[in-house]
């Protein structure tokens, strides 16, 4: 009995299933027998050849009849014999071409400066150094500079200096001169001759013969304004003849030391302005100009050096200080360019995507390859390849730049299928 209400149940299910698969079979069948393959919403031109229909976005997938992309939802787009002819150039639909957000702009030809940015530091100006040597052997009794980096006016006396060596010489030079007889003016002038070998200036002698007294001290002085960069004299040291006592570097004007890409140092010459800034005073900017561009560039940073020659009155610059520099090259004549983004680089080449318009009123697009120049601004000169007022593509090009290449590999491997 129970085996029985086991099989009567499996009978039923087997019926059941039966009858579901036969209803989802007949409504398959009515339902593509109802339903109307979808139209293509880019119908092809009157009068033209389709070769095949494809996705622009997967360009390399092709359908031999119109319908929706099986990849996006977008409709399949006509390839016409003529557009497979003209070799890399493609050509697509406004509406494609809106769906691929393809931007058009047009070449110009106006002048591009190029404004360079740099960051340097402050240096002294190694054209205002003045090196204070011993003019005679001696002894340092006095120093009125006891540090480095003081700073010192124009004629302040730096130390004083006990020559024995001019004893002699000056007591030569005044016992002639107290002498009344007639033809000692030669040995006179020998004397003076000799105390000028010996190290005294002209001020000096001029002193001795005034006062008729000996002056075995000597007081070296500074001859500009500046800092105090070495001190090599001490209080009772032996100092001899032509020995360096002190180094001072004026600060009238400084130097500031630009690191200037390698790639932008031949828009940089000699005499270009400069404004120069620095965090320690914010809002003042310090006009200058490039002294000098240094032949040597680094390997660590490829870069080249700008030597910045900056007023500096007031002493306001000290070196070391860091400077942010804005480098105003002269402006060039006009030149054709375009938006930097409308080129792609290879690293072989660099090509732009040059827009036309097609027999049909639809757009053309074909790669260029051009030479370029300097950028600047978001601009790039453009030196050969095409001509102001030429239509490139800003945007989007480089899908383009993709199905013009495939296009152009298929035909080199036996032209279109």
């Amino acid at each position: 009995m129970k085996t029985s209400r086991i099989a009567g149940a499996i009978s039923g299910i087997a019926i059941a299933a039966a009858i579901g698969f036969g209803a989802y079979e007949w409504g398959m069948s009515a339902g593509m027998k109802m339903a109307p393959s979808a139209p293509a919403t880019v119908p092809p031109a009157p009068g033209r050849t389709v070769l095949y229909w494809h996705d622009p976005m997967v360009p390399n997938s092709r359908f031999d009849k119109p319908g929706k992309s099986p990849y996006m939802d977008m409709d399949l787009v006509p390839v016409y014999a003529q557009e497979a002819a003209d070799g890399d150039s493609i050509a697509i639909s406004p509406q494609v071409g809106q769906n691929l957000g393809i931007r058009t702009v047009a070449a110009t030809k106006a002048p591009l400066a190029q404004a360079i940015r740099a960051v340097g530091s402050v240096a002294y100006n190694e054209r205002e150094v003045e090196l204070v040597q011993a003019r005679a052997a001696g002894f340092i009794e006095r120093l009125y500079v006891r540090a480095p980096l003081d700073r010192v006016k124009k004629g302040e006396p730096l130390a004083q200096l006990l020559v024995p060596d001019w004893v002699a010489a000056q007591e030569e030079f005044l016992a002639v001169s107290r002498m009344s007889e007639e033809g000692l003016g030669t040995l006179r002038e020998a004397a003076r001759q000799r105390m000028r070998l010996a190290g005294m200036s002209d001020e000096q002698i001029a002193l001795v013969a005034k006062t008729g007294e000996v002056h075995a001290r000597m007081t070296i002085a500074s001859s500009r304004s500046g800092v105090v960069t070495e001190l090599a004299a001490r209080e009772g040291m032996t100092v001899a003849t032509g020995a360096p006592l002190f180094r001072v570097n004026g600060l009238d004007t400084v130097w500031v030391n630009a690191e200037v890409p390698e790639s932008a140092s031949a828009a940089v010459r000699p005499g270009a302005e400069v404004d120069a800034r620095s965090t320690a005073w914010p809002g003042r900017v310090f006009k200058g100009k490039v002294g000098a561009l240094l032949p040597q560039v680094s390997a660590t940073t490829r870069t080249i050096t700008a030597r910045i020659e900056l007023a500096n009155p007031r002493g306001e610059l000290t070196p070391g200080m860091f400077m942010t520099v804005d480098l105003r090259p002269s402006t060039r004549g006009e030149v054709v360019q375009v938006p930097t983004e409308a080129v792609i680089s290879t690293g072989k080449r660099n090509v732009v995507i040059v827009a036309t318009t097609g027999r049909d009123g639809g757009s053309r697009f074909e790669p260029v390859e051009v030479e370029t120049g300097v950028e600047a601004n978001g601009m790039t000169e453009i030196r050969r390849g095409i001509e102001a007022g030429t239509k490139v593509v800003a945007s989007g090009q480089f899908l383009l730049d993709s199905e013009a290449s495939l296009k152009g590999a298929i035909e080199r491997l036996g032209g279109p299928e």
